[in-house]
């Protein structure tokens, strides 16, 4: 075969391999458990408690403001999440899905008396966007809490080419530190 056949095909099959990788392949970074390991020992505190797998109901007040970040109902009933009480904080841990361009992102996030301790992408299935799993990039929405218009009270840096994928992990920050609240508002009342 001449040179330039040889290359035209190392060429189109390059570009197959590329093409069947960025439809079908997904990457885990971290199972649920090794998250929740990973947000346990990031407390910083002496006592440290075994958490409880709690549940909340999406009724329509929540699924309201669940709406309202996501410009989408949740496409779920309720959502289980574990819970650690500890004398100086409260903390969540929320596992949520949320879509970037075309497929679900998966997360994992922990939030310490409404502030984001920790946030992680458990499963990144999109072609495109893949940074927003590098550890650089998530450390930007460490402390990040809400304002009084329940944005982000923190600027985070976009990625070129990932403009989707961001906004997931945004809105999904976002979403995190509301459930908290409500949570937290919840067992207070108790």
């Amino acid at each position: 075969m001449s040179f330039i056949v040889k290359s035209i095909l190392v060429i189109l099959l390059l570009d197959f391999q590329v093409t069947c990788a960025a439809g079908t392949s997904s990457k885990n970074n971290l199972t649920k458990k090794e998250f929740l390991a990973l947000a346990i020992k990031n407390t910083n505190s002496s006592e440290v408690q075994k958490p409880e797998t709690k549940t909340l109901w999406l009724d329509k007040k929540i699924q309201s403001k669940v709406s309202s970040i996501l410009d989408h109902n949740y496409p779920k009933l309720r959502l289980r999440y574990q819970q650690i009480r500890a004398e100086e904080y409260f903390q969540t841990v929320w596992f949520l899905d949320e879509i970037g361009k075309e497929r679900p992102i998966s997360f994992a996030v922990s939030v310490i008396n409404n502030r984001v301790d920790l946030i992680r992408v458990l499963t990144f299935r999109e072609s495109r966007g893949g940074e927003i799993q590098m550890q650089a990039f998530s450390q930007q929405f460490d402390q990040v809490g809400l304002n009084s218009e329940s944005l982000l009270d923190k600027n985070i840096d976009g990625i070129t080419g990932a403009t989707m994928s961001v906004s997931a992990m945004k809105k999904i920050t976002r979403l995190a530190i509301i459930l908290h609240r409500i949570v937290s508002t919840k067992e207070l009342s108790k």
